[in-house]
């Protein structure tokens, strides 16, 4: 071992949370692991843990990534390190009662592959709170329609990456018009080539620019939703 070498556990709890932030930009999955057990060891609170060393470490990976200082497979050693510590921190967040910030199903619209974004959004908002039910690449609108109903979720989420797949969101919202539930869920649409203007012509709720926009986004529009269905 070298003189060098840091010792988590011999860390003060903000110096742990900052080198956590660094072990999460690295990816490095088994110093994630046990920095969570430590703080958990030393009373924290498995929404801290989540808040302070996770999401927050996240965040700063995301920004990275859309400033273009981090490339999509060093995000995704993170999110991948990310994941480890929601492992230990979900069954300890379901038994506290975390506060719950609502449910989402999100996937890759059909004749599209691609789904970093998709998994790096997913992540994301699972690491802000939310229930995220990932179904996956390539969905047609009998996928979508299928996870809404059994899921019963708060919000839609589609992704493309490429510019012939776009279009197909159009399709899944306004099949679900014609079901007369589009009013029922939230609709977020994201991936490269798309843009607000997008958004609006398809008639989602928001176009989000990156995973950090998602959350922030997703958070704003049940707030409202909320206090909308308080007033009725």
């Amino acid at each position: 071992m070298s003189d060098d070498e840091i010792i988590l556990s011999e860390l003060p709890d903000d110096e742990l949370v900052q080198q956590m932030h660094d072990d999460l930009y690295d990816g490095l999955k088994d110093e994630i692991e046990e920095g969570t057990h430590i703080l958990l060891g030393r009373g924290w609170q498995p929404y801290e843990v989540l808040t302070d060393a996770l999401v927050e470490g996240m965040r700063i990976v995301g920004e990275d990534f859309r400033d273009g200082i981090l490339f999509v497979p060093e995000v995704l050693l993170s999110a991948n390190a990310m994941k480890a510590g929601m492992a230990i921190l979900r069954p300890l967040l379901a038994e506290t009662g975390a506060p719950k910030q609502g449910k989402m199903v999100i996937g890759t619209v059909k004749g599209d592959i691609h789904d970093i974004g998709k998994n790096l959004v997913g992540m994301m908002m699972e690491g802000a709170g939310f229930d995220v039910i990932d179904i996956g690449i390539n969905n047609p609108v009998e996928n979508y329609l299928d996870a809404i109903e059994e899921h019963q979720p708060d919000i839609v989420g589609m992704s493309a990456l490429l510019t012939t797949t776009m279009p197909y969101m159009k399709v899944v919202i306004d099949t679900m018009k014609e079901k007369g539930i589009r009013e029922d869920y939230i609709v977020l649409v994201g991936g490269a080539p798309l843009n607000e203007e997008f958004g609006k012509a398809v008639g989602a709720d928001a176009y989000c620019r990156d995973a950090a926009v998602t959350v922030e986004t997703a958070k704003e529009l049940i707030k409202r939703r909320h206090n909308v269905t308080a007033g009725a």
